[in-house]
């Protein structure tokens, strides 16, 4: 009996927008007005490549923005949650499907000591370049009308979950937790068996909540939460049963 978790990973693992974050290390902390104005709806990977330029036009290097991210605080509860989860791995498969960058994520997992508690992390690719400035590349390229163009969330569960049937393996149920509108896409995906976590008060909780008054409900449960406490609750009811 396995779980799969699906966790996004800005204002819901950590309790900020990574990409708005990292303009603390900007000058002034802040960003030109033509630059922040550059961004084009379903086009944010590439306007945060313009955002890194700038940062490495102005000097900021790896270590300033290593110290700047991995302060970035946790939501309520989560440092508990992902505590639990990485003592019950038997239970528990654990994935991050985020449209933050490999960097970020990876510098505040193994910061905090939880990149053990995650079997993947599904993000935009980035890495620093010759130069010494930051870059970041879409996740794919994908079909999916109703997703940014980087980063299709269903996809990358369905094609997640096909190759672990080929492994053998299937789940009991899938639990998904998140925020935002790109996670309403793979929320419409799960079953009826499985259950969507949405985080109180932002875009996926008006937006799961919009379907059902439009008669289109989403098949799965869905559970909203303040505090990663509640998924903490939730998950200990599962392996007891």
């Amino acid at each position: 009996m396995k779980f799969l978790l699906v966790f996004d990973f800005d204002h819901t693992i950590v309790d900020e927008n990574s990409d708005t974050w990292i303009v603390k290390c900007a000058p002034e902390k802040k960003l030109p007005n033509g630059l922040r104005n550059s961004y084009r709806p379903g086009h944010w990977t590439e306007y945060m490549g313009r955002v890194f330029v700038y940062l490495g036009d102005s000097g900021v290097k790896e270590d300033e923005m290593k110290r700047t991210m991995t302060a970035i605080p946790f939501t309520a509860g989560m440092v508990d949650l992902l505590g639990f989860i990485g003592e019950n791995k038997e239970f528990f498969d654990c994935i991050i499907v985020s449209d933050s960058n490999t960097v970020f994520i990876d510098w505040i997992l193994k910061a905090a000591d939880f990149r053990k508690v995650f079997d993947e992390v599904f993000t935009n690719p980035a890495a620093f370049s010759s130069t010494g400035y930051l870059t970041v590349q879409n996740f794919h390229a994908h079909c999916c009308a109703k997703c940014p163009k980087n980063l299709c969330k269903q996809k990358v569960l369905k094609e997640f979950l096909d190759k672990q049937l080929e492994r053998g393996v299937s789940y009991t149920q899938i639990v998904y937790i998140g925020d935002g509108g790109n996670d309403l896409c793979p929320v419409t995906f799960l079953k009826k068996d499985d259950i969507a976590m949405p985080r109180h008060g932002y875009t996926l909780e008006k937006k799961i909540s919009q379907l059902s008054q439009d008669l289109s409900p989403v098949e799965c449960s869905v559970l909203v939460w303040s505090s990663a406490v509640e998924i903490m609750s939730y998950l200990k009811l599962l392996i007891k049963e």
